[in-house]
C-alpha cells in the first residue's frame, strides 16, 4: 500500500487571487469582514479550522488597529510566512484606499456643489445611525455584569462630561480588568474541531514549520517597526512641519486605539477636530459615510482626515497634491505598525490566549468602548440634528448642549429614514447609503435647506 502523500497548502498565487477576492468584498464593517474571511477560509475552502480562526481572531482583538485587516494579515502569514501575510493585508487594505483617495479628491474639489453637498448630507445622516448600531451590538455583546456596566458608564462620563483623553480612559479599563478578571470574564465556548482542516494538518505533518513561521515572523514584524518610524523621524527632522505633525498624531493612534475602528473614530473626533482643526464635524461625519461605503477596514476614513489636513495645509494651487500626500503619509504611518503588531505577536499567540488577567484586560477596554462609542454617538448626533451647540461648562464638568430653536428638520427626515432603513428593512449598510444619500438630494430638489 502506497504512503499517503503530505497536505500541502494552496500556492501562494491561489491564496492572492483570494484575498483579492476578500479584499474587493469586504463592505459592512468588522463584522462584515470577519464574517467573509470565515465563510471564504473556513466554510468554503478548509483552509484553516474553526478553533485556529476564533484564536487569531481572540489575537487581534487585542492589539491596536483594525483587526480584520489584521487578521487577514495573520491568516495570510499563518499559510505563507511574511509573504502570505504581507499579501492579504494588503489585498484587505488597497482596493478601498483607491476608492477612498478618489472620493477624498472629489470632496475637497467639489464638495460645495448644492448637488455633491446634498448627497453628503444624505451620507452623514446615515452615518449617525449606523454608530448607533454598532453601539446597540457592542453593548449587547459586551456588557455583561455590574463592572462592565460600570466600566462603560464611566468611559462615558469621563469623555462627555470631564473630556478626559481618550487614551487615558482605555488605561484605565484595560487595569480594571488586569486586576479584575473574575469579574469580567465570561466561560470560553469551546469550539468543535472536528477533523484537522488543512493547516492543522499541513503543520502536524511539519513540526519544524512553526519555529520558521516564528522565526520569519519576528524579522518581518522588526522590519515593519523600522519602515514605519524612519518616515517619521525623517519628517520630524527636517520636514514640513504640518506634515510632521500627521505623523506623529496618526502614529501615537495606530498605538493606543485598542477597541475598533468607532473607538478610532471617537479619538480622531476628539483631537483631529477640536485640537488641530484638521477639519469639521461635519466633515468628519462626511468622511466616515465615505469610508463605510467602500470596501476595506472602516479606519480608512483616517485617510481622508489626512486627505484635509494636508491639502490645507498646502493650500492654493498645490492643495491636491497636498491632499494626496497626507493621504499616503497617513495610510503609511495606519497600517504599518498593524504588520509589525501581528508579527511580533503571532508566534506568542497561545500563551495570550491563555492568560486570564490578559484576556479581562481586553474585556475592560472592550466595555470601556461601549462608552466611547455612545460618547461619539452623541457628540455626532449633535451636530447632525441641530445646526448650533453651545458649550455648558459647570464647574469641573465640560459638556455640550443643543440650541433647541436650531433643530434642522430635514436632518431628522433624513436620520429617520436611514433608522427605518437599517433597523426596520434591515437593509445592508451600502444600501442604505445609498438611499440616504438620493434622499438628501430629493430633499435639496425639493428646496429644503440640506
Amino acid at each position: 500500500m502506497t504512503d499517503t502523500p503530505p497536505p500541502t497548502l494552496p500556492t501562494l498565487a491561489q491564496a492572492t487571487r483570494v484575498w483579492a477576492r476578500i479584499g474587493l468584498l469586504s463592505f459592512g464593517g468588522p463584522a462584515g469582514q470577519i464574517a467573509l474571511m470565515h465563510r471564504e477560509l473556513v466554510e468554503q475552502r478548509r483552509w484553516i479550522g474553526e478553533r485556529r480562526f476564533l484564536q487569531a481572531l481572540n489575537f487581534c482583538a487585542l492589539l491596536p488597529g483594525p483587526e480584520a485587516q489584521q487578521l487577514a494579515t495573520y491568516l495570510g502569514w499563518l499559510m505563507h510566512g511574511p509573504r502570505g501575510g504581507l499579501v492579504a493585508g494588503l489585498l484587505f487594505i488597497l482596493p478601498g484606499a483607491a476608492v477612498m483617495l478618489a472620493l477624498s479628491v472629489l470632496f475637497a474639489t467639489l464638495g460645495t456643489l448644492p448637488a455633491v453637498a446634498a448627497l453628503f448630507a444624505g451620507l452623514k445622516c446615515a452615518v449617525l445611525v449606523m454608530v448607533l448600531q454598532a453601539l446597540v451590538r457592542l453593548a449587547g455583546r459586551a456588557l455583561h455584569g455590574p463592572l462592565a456596566w460600570c466600566l462603560a458608564g464611566a468611559a462615558f462620563a469621563a469623555l462627555f462630561l470631564l473630556a478626559l483623553p481618550f487614551p487615558l480612559v482605555v488605561a484605565v479599563a484595560a487595569l480594571a480588568g488586569l486586576l479584575a478578571p473574575a469579574g469580567l470574564n465570561r466561560s470560553a465556548a469551546t469550539a468543535d474541531d472536528g477533523p484537522p482542516e488543512l493547516i492543522d494538518a499541513v503543520l502536524a505533518a511539519e513540526p519544524a514549520r512553526a519555529a520558521r513561521l516564528a522565526a520569519g515572523a519576528r524579522r518581518a514584524g522588526l522590519l515593519a517597526l523600522l519602515l514605519w518610524l524612519l518616515p517619521v523621524a525623517l519628517l520630524l527632522a527636517a520636514g514640513p512641519a504640518a506634515f510632521a505633525d500627521i505623523a506623529v498624531f496618526f502614529s501615537k493612534m495606530a498605538v493606543v486605539t485598542v477597541g475598533g475602528a468607532y473607538a478610532v473614530l471617537a479619538y480622531v473626533a476628539q483631537d483631529a477636530v477640536r485640537l488641530h482643526g484638521w477639519l469639521t464635524a461635519q466633515e468628519m461625519l462626511a468622511g466616515l459615510g465615505l469610508a463605510e461605503s467602500t470596501p476595506g477596514p472602516l479606519i480608512l476614513v483616517l485617510q481622508f482626515v489626512g486627505f484635509l489636513a494636508g491639502a490645507r495645509a498646502a493650500a492654493g494651487p498645490g492643495g491636491v497634491a497636498g491632499g494626496m500626500l497626507g493621504s499616503l503619509l497617513v495610510l503609511w504611518v495606519t497600517f504599518a505598525p498593524c504588520f509589525a503588531f501581528v508579527f511580533l505577536g503571532a508566534p506568542w499567540i497561545e500563551r495570550l490566549q491563555n492568560s486570564a488577567r490578559l484576556s479581562g484586560a481586553l474585556a475592560g477596554v472592550t466595555a470601556a468602548v461601549v462608552g466611547v462609542i455612545a460618547n461619539l454617538a452623541l457628540w455626532f448626533g449633535l451636530r447632525v440634528l441641530f445646526r448650533a451647540v453651545r458649550p455648558a461648562g459647570i464647574g469641573p464638568l465640560s459638556l455640550e448642549l443643543p440650541v433647541w430653536s436650531s433643530l434642522d428638520g430635514p436632518a431628522v427626515l433624513l436620520v429617520g429614514l436611514a433608522a427605518a432603513c437599517l433597523f426596520g428593512l434591515r437593509l445592508g449598510v451600502v444600501a442604505c447609503l445609498l438611499v440616504a444619500a438620493l434622499a438628501g438630494l430629493a430633499l435639496a430638489w425639493a428646496g429644503l435647506p440640506v
